[in-house]
């Protein structure tokens, strides 16, 4: 189903509207909203949040036994049931409390619009850990072809803010996890990024915690480390070097642009490094030409 874009930046007051004389007010109150059969609600694919911490949920399982639903979840319709947008954790309550209907706005919009008010809906409440955050914009930006800056917009964040989030998703998962469970900072994920080897990232990680280590110590550590020699590891050039340089310039002449060959390795190990060959071009002109070059032109 198609929608328009909503500007998320200026919060969910802006996403629901009431329809009278074209005015935004904030989220309607249960009262106001549609109440709907918690059997007819489905849990979304688009719901950034993974975790979700049993203490807090246990005392909003006692408050909605209590009080009921005060402040009503988002909706979509999908085929004969409802999409859940926002309020897993009411859901969940609800449910335990064993209670029928729910109050909800339902609203008319698309998978990214969904997914971009999740987001929203959880970044206001502080719900997200850093790592739920990135993930959610990494499925904007690779389901949906957003980019950060457009990212950024949809969600009211500074676009470096979105860059450096997405860069967490780079660490290894053990790592990760003790991002998302607060265990190191933001601080010590982006020092740990400087290192190149999963392993390292993650024993390192580990000293922090156990060593209560400042982000300033990790950094020295971390450049200390990327400035330490490597030992050369043994290899043999499957490929002699002067006849890559005659095919190096061969394949210029061919292509009449410049090209970068290397030749594969084998390591004492055993290990197979490929070679690469890279060929320049500087137009989509000059593509088409390289391309039929390589006999390629009819299947383009």
């Amino acid at each position: 189903m198609a929608a328009k874009h909503i500007g998320l930046g200026r919060g969910l007051g802006a996403l629901i509207k009431d329809g009278s004389a074209g005015e935004t007010p904030p989220v309607a109150p249960a009262e106001r909203a549609n109440k709907i059969p918690v059997a007819m609600i489905r849990k979304s694919p688009w719901q950034p949040r993974r975790v979700f911490s049993p203490e807090p949920l246990a005392e909003l399982i006692e408050s909605v036994k209590e009080r009921g639903v005060l402040q009503p979840l988002l909706v979509r319709k999908v085929a004969d049931h409802f999409e859940l947008i926002a309020g897993e954790r009411r859901l969940r309550a609800a449910q335990e409390a064993a209670l029928t209907e729910v109050p909800a706005v339902i609203m008319d919009v698309g998978d990214q619009e969904a997914l971009e008010i999740a987001l929203v809906e959880n970044l206001q409440r502080s719900d997200l850990n850093l790592v739920e955050e990135a993930e959610g914009y990494r499925m904007l930006a690779e389901k949906f072809s957003l980019t950060q800056e457009q990212i950024a917009e949809r969600v009211g964040k500074a676009r470096p803010t979105i860059a450096n989030a997405l860069r967490l998703l780079d660490l290894p998962d053990p790592v990760k996890q003790l991002v998302a469970e607060r265990r190191i900072t933001p601080g010590h994920a982006k020092a740990l990024l400087g290192l190149e080897i999963p392993r390292e990232q993650e024993l390192l990680a580990e000293r922090v915690i156990a060593e209560d280590m400042s982000v300033r110590t990790l950094e020295r550590i971390v450049a200390r480390t990327r400035r330490a020699p490597k030992k050369p590891r043994a290899e043999t050039q499957d490929i002699p070097t002067r006849h890559l340089e005659s095919l190096t310039e061969q394949l210029q002449h061919h292509f009449g642009t410049q090209v970068r060959l290397s030749g594969c390795k084998t390591l004492s190990s055993g290990k197979k490094i490929p070679g690469r060959l890279e060929i320049d071009y500087y137009s989509s002109e000059e593509l088409d030409r390289i391309i039929q070059a390589l006999g390629l032109g009819d299947t383009f």
